[in-house]
């Protein structure tokens, strides 16, 4: 048997709702709540909730600090959320450093790798970044005089490779890209990316904060130097994340954060500073939270993320054909017919009504979509919008959850159109 609630359900998700204490709380017949946000946020296994649970029970202490048995039992279950979590996306543990989050890891590479920068230079970014992806490069940028220069998506939302040759040249210091759209749910060309990059010289960093929860991610064949990604996203814990360091690239880091736990030694007018990734933990870590993202690895372990990939892909089609077949909607991105490799994410907007207005009518059904800009303005501008509703799914969803959106949004849309005709009169 695996873990968590990591078996198949009868209702048809992947992993059996039950095994997720909100869902099974929420779950009410019919009228259950359908939860499409998982792109916020992933609701959590309770296989991570006693993990964490039992880090504060029995073992909560410092890591890293002190003799006594406790603080052993505490760097030890630290150490071996590192050799879980590293495992789980390809990496070895001594290349995984562990932040706050991947806007935390995504900030400390760009102050980081700062001092590579010089007037004249570029960094490449693509145009579906999140802003977490994007604003701290535009600050350094201009703090150094260099430019940062966009690689457009093409309409379903993939950066194609003429865009590729056209950005990233002799100039290129620093390519910076998300491996999954978290708006669109469109994969990136990840690998013709990097070998792009390398042959200009470049260092490449990649968002991994959608794609660790939907694909199966294996950083050394990707090849990138540099990789953030979230544990709230893949079913861990809020407050949890990781910054990945190729081996060999982690020299060229900078320390954003100094003090406790990142020092080698300190002098009156001096100090030295730990290697890799002990040089990026400064201050107390976030034990806890480490073992609970380690236990959401080992649950998506279980599952199979080959299995993971196949479930999401299939409901953001059968999502996408829905809405392409409803007169009242607008899809975005990829169609349910192409060919390009999705995840679980789907975006939309109802005709006529407002992205947020629209989302308010979902929830009064109990289906939960996210509606605004999703941190990613610049992607929304470029496909004509302001705002719009994005339904993202989870290991827990299933067709049946699917199909109750799809009858919600064009009930959304009835509703709308009765108020609107009801202020009228």
């Amino acid at each position: 048997m695996t873990q968590g609630g990591a078996h198949p359900s009868p209702s048809g998700a992947l992993a059996a709702p039950e095994g997720f204490p909100l869902l099974a709380h929420e779950a009410a017949g019919e009228g259950g709540l359908v939860y499409l946000d998982s792109a916020a946020t992933t609701q959590k296994p309770a296989c991570v909730l006693e993990a964490v649970d039992a880090f504060y029970r029995t073992n909560n202490a410092n890591p890293h600090r002190g003799a006594h048995r406790l603080g052993g039992a505490a760097t030890e279950a630290l150490e071996a959320a590192r050799r879980d979590v590293a495992r789980f996306v390809g990496a070895d543990a001594d290349e995984v450093a562990f932040t706050s989050g991947t806007t935390c890891a995504l900030n400390q590479l760009a102050y980081g790798l700062a001092g590579l920068l010089r007037p004249g230079d570029e960094v490449a970014v693509s145009l579906l970044e999140h802003h977490s992806n994007l604003v701290p490069w535009l600050t350094v940028a201009k703090l150094a005089g260099a430019k940062v220069r966009y690689l457009v998506p093409d309409r379903q939302g993939r950066v194609p490779d003429g865009e590729i040759d056209r950005a990233v040249g002799s100039r290129t210091r620093i390519v910076a890209v998300s491996h999954v759209s978290n708006v669109l749910g469109c994969v990136q060309p990840v690998e013709r990316i990097v070998r792009a990059a390398h042959d200009a010289g470049a260092l490449v960093v990649l968002d991994c904060a959608q794609s660790v929860a939907h694909l199966p991610v294996d950083l050394h064949a990707l090849g990138a130097d540099f990789a953030a990604f979230s544990g709230h996203k893949m079913y861990g814990p809020m407050g949890t994340g990781a910054l990945y360091a190729r081996r060999g690239a982690a020299s060229a880091l900078g320390p954003l954060l100094r003090g406790g736990g990142m020092v080698e030694a300190v002098f009156e007018q001096g100090f030295t500073f730990k290697g890799f990734p002990a040089v990026l933990e400064a201050g107390t870590p976030n034990a806890a939270g480490a073992v609970g993202m380690a236990a959401a690895a080992r649950f998506l372990e279980a599952l199979g993320m080959e299995a993971v990939h196949a479930h999401g892909e299939a409901l953001a089609r059968r999502m996408a054909a829905g809405l392409a077949a409803m007169p009242s909607a607008r899809l975005y991105g990829p169609g349910p017919d192409g060919a390009e490799e999705r995840c679980g994410i789907v975006a939309f907007n109802v005709r006529g009504v407002g992205a947020d207005l629209a989302a308010r009518a979902l929830d009064r059904r109990n289906v939960a979509v996210r509606a605004g800009a999703h941190c990613a303005q610049p992607l929304v501008r470029h496909l004509g919008a302001e705002a719009v509703c994005r339904a993202s799914t989870g290991v827990y969803t299933s067709e049946r959850d699917v199909d109750r959106s799809l009858g919600a949004v064009e009930a959304a849309r009835q509703d709308t159109a009765n108020l609107m005709t009801s202020a009228m009169l």
